[in-house]
């Protein structure tokens, strides 16, 4: 009998010229192989997360209405159909109830004798006009009579319960077919972050864009970095979670999305970039989470967007390919090339390095006044070198004045 076995995942390595094979360690091309990033959050915005050994579950039940919202849909609608279906069999199982207590099933052929509901011969009639009374139709062929006042009280009391069933029935499907969630479908954000030279100083880049004509309104982007880290008191800190600043301070994390836009980190000395060069990227076991934030404006509710990269999505010296031109009187945005990246000449160092290059280049105009006293002063040794009689002879007039203030 054939069984399912697990095969090993064969991970096909990229083809490189020799000498780079050679020049490549051996260590880290094993640790590559065998080393596999767990994602904090997939790439579709879901947080790869699940909550285990809660023993408080009756928190959910205090908050039914949200438990229901995010069911998913085949439980939601399980528990739509059984929640109007108990309901009208409980209020059926009472007017079955209040007929046969009143000894209605004992005369329905009897003309003289005034039954709590006309026309109520059986349990699937009663099934039927506890239906009717909840979802108020009147086919006018059963009806409660003055005769019953436990069937009045019965009357108004499904009354009341069934517009509270519909009312919160209707309203958790309301919120759950009106969920932002299927709004930030339409946002989209580049498959790669990229990171290339910006004004001579470099950036962490990666791309949103919205697919709808309707635009976000009051955007916002913001960006964490999740690695681990251990304090310097030992403790091990698993999916640690540091900010990446995407321009909170200058406002440019408050975006006017209405067509793609490239966001940027600067890579300065308050970035967790700051010492990471190309070389000891692949090396950092590390994840960027993107979340952009914003209102929608068709139903003003909050929709919000998720994405991820792990070390392997980012790309060192790539620009993204532009997508905006100009047509007659508008502008078209060609998302064919949403996701397209193109090499760039970017150095291989980290922005800690890029720096100390830049003071050590400095120095020398800060030093050129120091040496050229420092030539002047050399001369100067020089010429006394070369001419020691006329320093004597200098002394020695000297010597002769001094001997005849003292006479």
């Amino acid at each position: 009998m054939d069984q399912d076995v697990e095969s090993p995942v064969a991970i096909h390595q990229p083809k490189l010229p020799k000498q780079a094979r050679d020049d490549l360690p051996r260590h880290i091309s094993r640790d590559r192989t065998k080393r596999k990033i767990q994602r904090y959050v997939r790439k579709d915005g879901k947080c790869n997360v699940h909550h285990g050994n809660v023993r408080e579950t009756y928190r959910y039940l205090t908050d039914i209405f949200t438990t229901l919202v995010d069911l998913k849909w085949r439980f939601n609608l399980l528990i739509f159909v059984m929640v109007y279906t108990v309901t009208w069999l409980f209020f059926g199982m009472i007017w079955w109830l209040i007929a046969y207590i009143r000894g209605d099933m004992d005369h329905i052929e009897d003309p003289s004798w005034t039954p709590c509901v006309t026309n109520l011969n059986g349990f699937v009639s009663a099934f039927l006009f506890s239906i009717e009374t909840e979802t108020t139709i009147g086919y006018g062929y059963r009806v409660i009579t003055d005769k019953c006042p436990e069937g009045i009280i019965l009357l108004l009391i499904q009354s009341v319960l069934g517009s509270i069933v519909n009312a919160f029935m209707v309203g958790c499907m309301f919120v759950k077919i009106s969920q932002p969630k299927k709004r930030a479908e339409t946002l989209v954000f580049s498959t790669h972050a990229v990171i290339s030279m910006r004004d001579g100083k470099l950036c962490l880049m990666f791309r949103v864009g919205d697919l709808r004509n309707s635009h976000i309104v009051e955007a916002s982007i913001r960006a964490k970095l999740i690695k681990s880290k251990q304090t310097s008191e030992g403790e091990f800190i698993p999916l640690n979670q540091t900010d990446i600043n995407v321009g909170y301070y200058t406002g440019d994390d408050r975006l006017f999305l209405v067509s793609p836009l490239i966001i940027s980190h600067e890579i300065n000395q308050q970035s967790p970039f700051w010492e990471i060069s190309k070389a000891q990227l692949p090396k950092e076991e590390l994840e960027i989470v993107v979340i952009l934030e914003g209102m929608v404006e068709a139903t003003g509710m909050t929709c919000q967007a998720r994405s991820s990269y792990i070390t392997s999505e980012i790309l060192w010296g790539y620009r993204f390919t532009p997508v905006l031109t100009l047509e007659d009187g508008f502008y078209e945005v060609d998302y064919n090339s949403f996701h397209e990246t193109y090499e760039t000449s970017t150095p291989s160092l980290s922005a800690k390095e890029l720096a100390e290059l830049a003071n050590r280049a400095e120095l020398p105009l800060s030093w050129s006044v120091s040496s050229k006293l420092n030539q002047h002063a050399e001369l100067e040794t020089e010429e006394e070198e070369k001419n020691p009689e006329e320093q004597t002879e200098r002394n020695g007039d000297v010597a002769n004045l001094e001997n005849e203030s003292k006479v």
